[in-house]
């Protein structure tokens, strides 16, 4: 540290120590520049197509499903929606404990791809802040093509009838496939103090996404509890019973793999 020496309007210097540790996190960490200057341009392009295809097929399945509705499927609906966000949510904390415990940035197409953003939001949380619609929603959009296109498919060639019956079915997926698809933004909104819209801050001070507050605890490290996103009510139980980590315990009995390990790695990278 500088001494009492130094004179006005000069800055300190720090030694080495200090230094490195005002470069633990952030985005001037060095892990988390080496880890964003790997998003590619071939990255940007994927995650273009699939944000233009995802939501042109929502808006497609949105209509066809205002135009089969009917008042009698309003408790099913409503059913639906509470299923399909518990279902999201669980979803959504079993791919995050999955990327975040364990492969590696270097795995041939998913590491860079789909673990580097995780390895890069430990170490630079902001980061996704900073990311635009396309970066932040364009994963989660290719996620959801699949079963979007297939309920395109469905009220294209099945009859009246059949979609009658399907149509709680259908809406469920729906549902489930919107918070899925926006489970990014959500977990990005969790990540903002400042400029959110009201509608989306009385969603989380009202617990229907995720609170800020609430995935505060997720960022504590070594970031091993807390995985769920969408909409955060299912961390408690969870954690209250160890799933997370009666899991890793058997896949690190199973394979010898150290969970977090590959985190670990590049939160260490200070230089």
């Amino acid at each position: 540290m500088a001494g009492a020496e130094d004179g006005p309007g000069q800055q300190p210097e720090l030694d080495e120590d200090e230094a490195a540790y005002g470069r633990r996190w952030g985005a001037q960490h060095a892990g988390a520049r080496e880890l964003a200057a790997l998003y590619s341009p071939g990255k940007r392009f994927q995650e273009w197509c699939c944000v233009v295809l995802c939501f042109s097929l929502i808006a497609h399945n949105l209509v066809h499903l205002l135009l089969l509705a009917r008042w009698e499927h309003t408790p099913l609906i409503m059913l639906g929606v509470v299923a399909g966000a518990l279902i999201a949510d669980f979803l959504s904390g079993l791919v995050h404990w999955g990327a975040d415990t364990w492969g590696s940035v270097e795995l041939p197409i998913v590491g860079k791809a789909f673990i580097r953003p995780f390895r890069e939001h430990h170490i630079d949380p902001t980061a996704i802040t900073r990311h635009d619609f396309i970066e932040t929603n364009g994963d989660n959009c290719l996620v959801t093509l699949l079963p979007l296109l297939n309920m395109a498919y469905k009220f294209h060639t099945q009859s009246p009838e059949t979609l009658e019956q399907l149509y709680p079915w259908e809406c469920f997926v729906f549902c489930l496939v919107i918070l899925i698809t926006f489970t990014n933004q959500i977990h990005k909104w969790s990540h903002t103090y400042f400029g959110l819209p009201h509608w989306v801050t009385f969603l989380q001070d009202w617990h229907v996404i995720l609170p800020r507050k609430h995935h505060r605890i997720h960022h504590v490290s070594p970031h091993e509890t807390y995985f769920c996103i969408t909409t955060g009510w299912l961390n408690y139980p969870l954690e209250k019973i160890g799933f997370w980590r009666r899991l890793e315990d058997l896949i690190q009995g199973l394979t010898g793999e150290k969970p977090r390990a590959d985190d670990m790695k590049w939160a260490q990278k200070i230089k």
